[in-house]
């Protein structure tokens, strides 16, 4: 059992309002199964950021990379005895039913493709294609082998974005009539190269990295996004000159516009005088949601108070009330199983993938993330960057729930 009653008695409030948030997850005293999920791990550079071999309905059954050095990293990290030089080897592993692809971004679609036609479940890492034919044969293969997918998208795990989740399913929003994300990642052009060589990063379009963006709306409201148009910046650096993808741009701006036609803003930039960060803005009727920079600052609430003001002009306005949020660290709830409760990287955000995952395949239900949710999230920014190739071109985005 993994129920402490004084931890209990002391986050009441907290679990209570976690279970409500997303019945998905279950209360770590009320863990539904002994069953175990044999999973491999495959990709030791993000791969071995997670905690499978801590998850009580979980074991660990072997690792993959194609570099020795990081075989070693992840057998070290997982505890584990068994690795194989390549992906196509431990497919062949029949105890091994489910996989985490954690592989460069331009191998997700083949990789997940070639685990599902090999019988195993898949959760990978982000986005989940490249192109939108890579999305439409990544949702055929789910839909035909009728296996699990998720998507290890890491904005929908953060705190700020549990929170806010749970005040969008209370109503304390009213209406989110826009928003707006970024992600700001300055320097990534030094991971361009190694060893003299170019990396899957050399040239990377913003926008096909969007997830971590998109996500946050997504995530929360269940909109679609249906059209776009994105302006791209790049400059006479020669490190992204003669990249693979043909790609001229350092950032991407796009301005989408949702099902419910609601504007929603997003920014993926790579390179400038910029604060690095991935976070949200969720505008409403009664209530904004602000979330703060990595590199300091506080979550902000604005409250609709409809109180008579003026502006700094003189005028008259409506003064609303604006209070710092102080965010619940949601890993310390029963929201996870107790071996799960502590903080990990990107937000406190991996224990809840690997937690999601695991109790998905469990209780055979879909996760959170699933095929349809990863290309909502993932397809927007592959249309968005051919919008900028065009100096902004508006484009209709296909949808693959259908």
């Amino acid at each position: 059992m993994y129920f402490d009653r004084r931890k209990f008695l002391t986050t009441t409030s907290l679990a209570t309002a976690a279970f409500a948030l997303s019945p998905g997850f279950v209360f770590a005293q009320r863990l539904s199964s002994d069953r175990k999920i044999r999973i491999g791990i495959i990709g030791g550079g993000f791969g071995a950021g997670f905690q499978f071999h801590e998850h009580p309905n979980c074991i660990v059954e072997a690792v993959s990379d194609l570099r020795t050095d990081r075989r070693e990293l992840l057998m070290k990290v997982y505890k584990c005895s068994k690795s194989y030089e390549s992906l196509e080897k431990l497919l062949l592993d029949p105890k091994i039913e489910a996989v985490f692809i954690a592989t460069p971004a331009p191998d997700h679609a083949r990789h997940t493709i070639m685990s599902l036609k090999a019988g195993k479940h898949v959760l990978c890492a982000v986005p989940a294609a490249m192109t939108l034919d890579e999305c439409n044969d990544l949702r055929n293969t789910v839909r035909r082998t009728n296996l699990t997918y998720m998507m290890a998208e890491t904005s929908v795990y953060r705190q700020n974005t549990i929170s806010v989740k749970k005040f969008y399913k209370e109503g304390a929003f009213g209406e989110i009539f826009s928003s707006a994300a970024e992600y700001n990642h300055p320097g990534l052009d030094q991971y361009f190269y190694a060893d003299g060589k170019p990396t899957w990063r050399h040239g990377l379009p913003p926008m096909l990295y969007p997830t971590h963006c998109t996500s946050f709306l997504i995530s929360v409201t269940g909109e679609r996004l249906t059209s776009v148009s994105c302006m791209g910046w790049g400059d006479d650096s020669p490190s992204l000159k003669n990249n693979s993808y043909k790609n001229p741009f350092f950032n991407e701006t796009a301005f989408f516009k949702t099902n419910k036609g609601n504007p929603f803003r997003v920014e993926v930039n790579w390179k400038g005088a910029l604060r690095g960060v991935e976070r949200g803005e969720w505008r409403g009727s009664k209530m904004s949601f602000y979330s703060p920079h990595h590199d300091g600052g506080e979550t902000i609430i604005v409250r609709s108070a409809d109180k008579a003001g003026t502006d700094d002009g003189g005028f008259k306005n409506t003064v609303n009330t604006v209070e710092v949020y102080k965010q619940p660290l949601w890993w310390q709830t029963d929201m996870l199983p107790k071996p799960l409760q502590h903080n990990s990287t990107h937000g406190g955000s991996h224990t809840f993938i690997t937690h999601e995952f695991i109790d998905a395949l469990v209780n055979e239900r879909k996760p959170e993330v699933d095929i349809y949710e990863a290309l909502a999230y993932t397809a927007p920014g592959i249309v968005a960057h051919k919008s900028a190739l065009k100096d902004g071109e508006h484009m209709k985005i296909p949808n693959f729930d259908k």
